[in-house]
C-alpha cells in the first residue's frame, strides 16, 4: 500500500485485517534512505501491529547524503540546521493527524520511532507534540540541542515512555552522544528503557526483540 499524506509518501505493512483499535508503529528511516528501508522490520513487531513508514521530505543528494532522503541537515555533535528539522516536524504533524483517514481505521496505541535520523526526529516530535503518541522508539539516535525548536521539558514526555537502543561502538552517532540525551531525559523523570549492544550503527535482531517486548508492555500492542 502506497500513498501520500500532506506531501509525505509512505508505505504500510500488516494492514490486512486491521480494524479500529489495532496498534500502529510509525517508523522513520535514517539519513539517505527512503520509505522502503524499514519495511522489513514488520515481522519483528508485536503480532497485529500495522507498520507505517513515511519518507522524509528533504532530498539527500544536495547535502551529500546520497540518493535517498533526510529529515534534517546535520551540523555536528547534537546540532542540526533548525529550519530543516522544523519543516519535517510540521509535515510529520499533518501526517500523523491524517493516519485514521489514510489507514481506514482508528489506531489504538501509536508508537513513533525510527533509526538514526528517524529516531532523532521521532524524539523531537514527541517533545514538541506532547501526548500525541503512546510511545517513542529511538534506535541509534540523539536528542537535538535546539531549544528554540525542541524544548526539553518534563511535561512534554510526562506520560510517554521511551525505548532507546544504541550500539556501543556506533561510529556514526557515538554511544556517548546517545548517553548525553538519555541523561537529560532521565533527569526529567522520563520513563526510559535503554538497550545497548556491542555493535555499530545498525539494528540487531536482539534489539528488535527488546523493542517488541517493550511495545507489548505498553498494553496496546
Amino acid at each position: 500500500m502506497t500513498g501520500d499524506a500532506q506531501d509525505l509518501l509512505f508505505e504500510v505493512e500488516g494492514a490486512d485485517g486491521a480494524a479500529d483499535g489495532s496498534p500502529v508503529a510509525v517508523l522513520l528511516h535514517g539519513r539517505g534512505a527512503d520509505r522502503h528501508d524499514l519495511r522489513g522490520l514488520a515481522p519483528h513487531l508485536p503480532r497485529g501491529t500495522v507498520l507505517v513508514s513515511p519518507q522524509a521530505p528533504h532530498p539527500g543528494g544536495p547535502w551529500g547524503y546520497g540518493p535517498g532522503w533526510a529529515w534534517y541537515r546535520y551540523v555536528a555533535d547534537d546540532r542540526v540546521v533548525p529550519e530543516t528539522l522544523t519543516e519535517s516536524l510540521d509535515l510529520l504533524e499533518r501526517f500523523m493527524g491524517a493516519l485514521p483517514d489514510r489507514l481506514g481505521f482508528d489506531p489504538g496505541s501509536v508508537v513513533l520511532g525510527g533509526f538514526s535520523q528517524g529516531g532523532t526526529t521521532s524524539l523531537a516530535y514527541a517533545l514538541t507534540h506532547p501526548r500525541a503518541v503512546d510511545g517513542i522508539a529511538v534506535l541509534s539516535g540523539f536528542l537535538v540541542d535546539a531549544p528554540d525548536v525542541v524544548p526539553v521539558t518534563a511535561e512534554a514526555l510526562e506520560q510517554v515512555p521511551v525505548f532507546w537502543g544504541h550500539g556501543l561502538y556506533d561510529p556514526a552517532i557515538p554511544h556517548a552522544l546517545g548517553t548525553r540525551g538519555r541523561t537529560r531525559l532521565d533527569g526529567l523523570g522520563v520513563q526510559l528503557h535503554t538497550f545497548d549492544q556491542p555493535m555499530g550503527h545498525q539494528v540487531s535482531l536482539e534489539e528488535l526483540g527488546a523493542l517488541g517486548d517493550w511495545m507489548n508492555g505498553l498494553g496496546g500492542a
